[in-house]
């Protein structure tokens, strides 16, 4: 008979490692299902990016987090949270996506994923928002130059990079990039760098525009892509620009499909933001929990490390409160 945990984590990102890290202290059977590596989506990010955040705020159950920087980059935090899951002996199964979760005649929930299946009294959903980015839904979008994940400057030295978007991943892309070479466009749907900008990078890229190091086109949409260039609508019409490569940092959204295949309701607006209980973190279907960024729907800018920590607290108090009275 397959054994019932207490609990499972479905997301190996901080949120999740907080979960199980609590669900240790509460001594819960728990397991973290994580699609991808660990902390799978920090591993996405640029190889050079440096957190808003400080170290501090990026603790989890303070334990230290000692960093070169008083902000530090995403090398030190991959070592931080993969020392953690080592010392702390997290219970997890990574490179196992979640395909469906559902109440059985029992009452427990089955987790499947593609090799396994899992039973449990509670589930917790802290899947991110990294997953799924905003598409441009132009002709040319497919091809293998347009890419909407940014890795390693390097790779686009001395090579036509159009950059599209102007918030913090745009804006890195377009100053490292053109640090090691790059000769760089922005195409910009606004008017203006975006406002949430790290402030001690805003003054780069504005003074880079300016001088025209960096050219940027505001007030502008792409419409087309093709081999060799790239098209886009300004103010003054049309403008086609000889292009190599297109990285297309226009944002990430969280895969609010998936909620809705486990039952949970989202607000009719277009925040969809998922029905939960904000003391419990509970959502419509008892026993399945919302931890961290997917709570805000697509207001992705709203729940970082530093504010959704306690999340995990709140929900594994709970569980273990219920079980208790169980008992």
């Amino acid at each position: 008979m397959q054994n019932i945990l207490d609990v499972i984590i479905v997301g190996g990102g901080p949120i999740g490692l907080a979960c199980a890290l609590e669900a240790q202290k509460a001594r819960l059977d728990y397991l973290i299902l994580e699609k991808g590596c660990l902390v799978n989506s920090l591993f996405h990010y640029p190889r050079e990016m440096t957190f808003f955040s400080s170290s501090e705020l990026l603790e989890l159950d303070q334990i230290p987090f000692v960093s070169v920087h008083a902000k530090p980059r995403r090398a030190e935090a991959l070592e931080y949270y993969r020392r953690i899951a080592r010392n702390r002996n997290i219970h997890m199964r990574l490179f196992e996506k979640v395909e469906q979760i559902e109440k059985s005649p029992t009452g427990c929930f089955i987790t499947t994923t593609g090799s396994n299946s899992y039973s449990s009294k509670n589930i917790i959903i802290a899947t991110g928002f990294y997953d799924l980015p905003y598409m441009l839904g132009v002709e040319g979008e497919e091809l293998p130059k347009v890419k909407h994940y940014y890795d390693d400057a390097h790779y686009y030295s001395f090579q036509k990079v159009a950059v599209i978007g102007a918030m913090n991943s745009a804006v890195d892309a377009a100053l490292e990039t053109w640090r090691k070479g790059a000769e760089v466009t922005m195409i910009i749907r606004g008017h203006e760098i975006g406002e949430r900008v790290k402030y001690w990078i805003r003054p780069d890229i504005e003074n880079r525009i300016k001088e025209g190091s960096i050219k940027a086109y505001f007030d502008s949409q792409v419409t087309r892509i093709t081999q060799d260039s790239i098209e886009f609508r300004t103010q003054d019409g049309i403008k086609s620009i000889p292009n190599d490569w297109v990285l297309a940092m226009t944002g990430y959204q969280p895969n609010l499909k998936f909620l809705v295949s486990c039952g949970i309701e989202l607000s009719p607006d277009s925040q969809q933001k998922p029905s939960y209980n904000e003391r419990t973190y509970e959502s419509n279907v008892p026993g399945i929990f919302l931890a961290g960024v997917v709570c805000g729907g697509m207001d992705t800018h709203s729940y970082f490390i530093e504010n959704s920590r306690e999340h995990a607290r709140i929900i594994i108090e709970t569980i273990s409160r219920r079980q208790k009275a169980i008992i």
